[in-house]
């Protein structure tokens, strides 16, 4: 049991270097970087809602097709 926490403590202390290796050499300060996070979370949004809208005029495309008899089931 001892060597398990032995480990799981030197998993922890390797994350807190990498943390700290990461910040100390990221090209950009905080505020910036988080903008940028943030920037591409709403471009993913935003391509995620217009995907979302294509896919839904097909469908309801394909519906009324289904609706009129001019599409069979298969």
């Amino acid at each position: 049991m001892q060597k398990f926490f032995n480990f799981l403590a030197g998993i922890v202390m390797g994350a807190v270097v990498g943390v700290i290796a990461g910040i100390m050499v990221a090209p950009a300060s905080g505020d910036e970087i988080r903008d940028q996070f943030q920037n591409r979370a709403d471009d993913m949004v935003a391509d995620l809602k217009g995907a979302v809208a294509e896919e839904r005029k097909r469908l309801e495309a394909e519906l009324e097709l289904l609706k009129r008899g001019e599409l069979k089931v298969s």
